[in-house]
């Protein structure tokens, strides 16, 4: 439970000012990248300006052209509630780049696996109908949920890469989650010292998706 309350606790959006970015993004004509997510994402329990998509925002600055990153990340979003704010957010900000870092308050609770794939491979053709690139971060869950879950959930990211030609981080996570240093206390969110981890995970699957 304590490990559940940990990822559904609503702490708010966002990263540096998502309207006041987005409206920049669009003076300027710059690529945009648009983060939907949840906790892992949106900087849960450590300051904003340490959160991976923060720290991605300085590494898209130096890139020529510049890229901006819009996180639109909530704690405790799942792929539902994630999938209905999407449209909406696609036609504020028109990002190039969608990275959907969905699926772990889906399992916490225990939804049905066929939901969160539907659910997730909704988001993926709404993105490519309007010729947006997408990157898929997967994730895991706890050695508690049963091999047949967690592996079912591992295979709906793998399968969904495959069949929709997305790009693909198998476990966003995968730096971090077996080092208890680079953990916060509920053993599912990093600490902010590990955020630089988190994002050079996300890195080489995101950077080609810019050019």
């Amino acid at each position: 439970m304590r490990r559940c309350l940990g990822l559904m606790m609503c702490c708010g959006l966002l990263l540096g000012g998502i309207g006041s970015a987005g409206a920049a993004a669009q003076k300027t004509a710059v690529k945009t990248v648009l983060v939907l997510g949840d906790s892992l994402s949106a900087a849960h329990n450590i300051p904003i300006e340490s959160g991976w998509v923060f720290l991605l925002n300085a590494r898209l600055s130096d890139m020529v052209p510049k890229a901006l990153a819009i996180n639109a990340s909530i704690s405790g979003e799942t792929s539902l509630s994630g999938r209905n704010r999407l449209p909406a957010l696609l036609q504020k900000y028109h990002p190039s780049v969608l990275v959907i870092e969905l699926g772990a308050n889906d399992g916490l609770q225990g939804l049905p696996l066929p939901a969160l794939r539907d659910n997730l491979a909704a988001m993926i053709d709404v993105a490519q109908k309007q010729k947006i690139r997408v990157l898929l971060l997967g994730i895991e869950l706890p050695v508690n949920y049963g091999p047949q879950y967690r592996d079912g959930l591992r295979a709906i990211y793998a399968d969904l890469a495959k069949t929709k030609r997305t790009g693909l981080v198998p476990f966003l996570l995968e730096s971090v989650a077996l080092d208890p240093a680079m953990m916060q206390d509920d053993g599912l969110h990093p600490v902010a010292s590990a955020e630089p981890k988190v994002l050079d995970t996300v890195w080489p699957q995101l950077q080609p998706l810019l050019k």
